[in-house]
């Protein structure tokens, strides 16, 4: 059986971290922006230290599960560390956009805009399904 749990976790926190949609620390010219749909390589990196700590205490010290199968006493890493990679890559403007502003995809743009967001959300949630429920890849420490 699937667990949704870090699924549904995961991509929440895609959501709600991804620097401008909500908010950007620190942004272009104040410390906290609202809803500027601007990003920059500063940001993406404190968003994704917020994202690490965030799904670590929703994963691994609450332990979220949706329709669990199974349980185990090890902690499981794979969740966290394919969440924050995807995170980290798939932040529209960092390495690419799609939707972009001029083009239909842009590269190194550094903006986002709604519709990017909404489709880069969708690209996380498959490949973050495909490696966590599809391959069942976990990565357990002793």
């Amino acid at each position: 059986m699937s667990d949704w749990g870090p699924v549904f976790v995961a991509v929440v926190l895609f959501i709600l971290l991804t620097p401008g949609l909500l908010i950007q620390i620190p942004g272009k010219s104040r410390f906290v922006e609202f809803g500027n749909f601007q990003t920059s390589g500063v940001s993406i990196l404190v968003h994704s230290v917020l994202y690490f700590a965030l799904i670590c205490i929703f994963l691994l010290a609450i332990g979220v599960h949706i329709f669990s199968g199974f349980s185990s006493a090890m902690a499981d890493w794979a969740p966290v560390v394919i969440g924050v990679v995807l995170f980290v890559l798939l932040q529209p403007g960092l390495l690419f956009q799609f939707p972009g502003h001029h083009k239909q995809l842009e590269f190194g743009s550094m903006k986002t805009n709604g519709k990017a967001i909404a489709v880069h959300t969708l690209i996380f949630f498959a490949l973050y399904c495909i490696f966590i429920l599809a391959l069942h890849v976990h990565i357990y420490t002793g």
